[in-house]
């Protein structure tokens, strides 16, 4: 008798639904670190590209499809929750589905190339991550959940996974993607500076309150003063050779982007890879330069920061000069830009030089 009544026991302690549901998003919570650190893991098994994007895909499907499930299910209002047993199954085919995602990121060897490892890292942890964000929702008391309809701003999950077959598909795609990016994020930063210079208005007219209100507080200790809200002339003739550096910058990642696209080839990972890298460091230091340049300018900031962009546009410059992706090096544009960023240089120096003597 005491082994025909161990399986109703067994049921009678499973966790409640929504308890399941709060582990099950702590759980995917924990596996996130491991995926954003993880190593590729060693195989003798030969790399098949088309097996593995299938395999991808299919996941990310099967990934999706769980979420459609788990949604469905809990968020049925008023009908009863399912069962704990039902709750267990639903929250172990989703387990199943996520390791699955998990595993086939790391059978991506590093010879595959990093860029490319990176986006793959990348979706992996907008999928899991995705995934946890629906889930920590839906284990929300009934009475407490946003109506079914507001579920739509927690589809994350499903967003991510329909971003897997736009991945790149080599490292030379993946570099082309990222070089890509970094210039468009260099271009916005050179446009919105431009549009200050020409208008003569740092700030866009967000000040504009404070000014009309100036009389007011013009004794008020820390209130901005003029000073501080618009650049002085000598501020204006630092700006013309900072918006000409980032102007430089810009031609400079064009200049890669094109080599890139030319002359890549998908098999000469490593150089691709060291390409990306120097030239992910590009719009930081950029951004760096045209924070320094809004008024209060401290000439000397502006000075540093505009010797930082100059070291990594020359170090990007050289190393896309030194590969494969620059056959015939006294053809390229790499020379000239060259130049161009040490005149740059060279102005801004001439213009803080008082900076420096102080």
């Amino acid at each position: 008798m005491a082994s025909a009544g161990a399986p109703a026991a067994a049921v009678s302690t499973l966790t409640p639904p929504l308890e399941q549901l709060r582990l099950l998003a702590g759980e995917l919570r924990l596996l996130l670190p491991g995926v954003r650190v993880g190593e590729a893991r060693e195989t003798t098994k030969e790399f098949n590209r088309k097996t593995f994007w299938r395999s991808l895909n299919e996941a990310a499907v099967k990934v999706s499809r769980e979420a459609t499930t788990l949604t469905e299910v809990f968020s049925r209002l008023p009908l009863p929750l399912p069962s704990s047993q039902e709750t267990q199954r639903f929250c172990e085919q989703v387990r199943a589905a996520i390791k699955a995602v998990i595993a086939i990121y790391y059978s991506l060897p590093k010879d595959q190339g990093i860029t490319l490892r990176k986006l793959v890292r990348s979706a992996t942890v907008d999928i899991v991550d995705g995934m946890a964000q629906l889930v920590e929702v839906l284990c929300i008391t009934p009475a407490q959940r946003p109506e079914n309809n507001d579920l739509i701003s927690y589809n994350s999950v499903w967003v991510a996974c329909r971003q897997v077959p736009r991945i790149p598909r080599d490292n030379k795609a993946a570099a082309l993607l990222m070089l890509t990016k970094s210039m468009d994020l260099v271009k916005d930063a050179h446009e919105e500076m431009e549009q200050a210079v020409e208008e003569c208005d740092p700030y866009h007219g967000l000040l504009n309150d404070i000014e009309d209100n100036s009389d007011n507080h013009s004794d008020v200790l820390g209130y901005p003063n003029n000073q501080d809200l618009y650049w002085s002339e000598e501020d204006q003739a630092l700006i013309i050779p900072c918006l000409a550096l980032v102007r430089t910058s810009k031609a400079c990642l064009k200049e890669i982007q094109i080599s890139v696209a030319q002359n890549g080839k998908k098999d000469q990972v490593a150089q691709l890879d060291d390409i990306v890298d120097i030239s992910d460091e590009i719009s930081p230091s950029v951004d760096d330069l045209v924070l320094s340049i809004y008024p209060p300018m401290c000439h000397l900031t502006v000075r540093i920061n505009s010797a930082k962009l100059v070291s990594v546009l020359k170090k990007a410059l050289e190393i896309t000069k030194a590969s494969h992706v620059t056959p015939q090096p006294e053809d390229s544009l790499i020379p000239l830009l060259i130049n161009a960023t040490d005149h740059c240089m060279n102005r801004i120096k001439e213009l803080t030089q008082n900076q420096l003597e102080l």
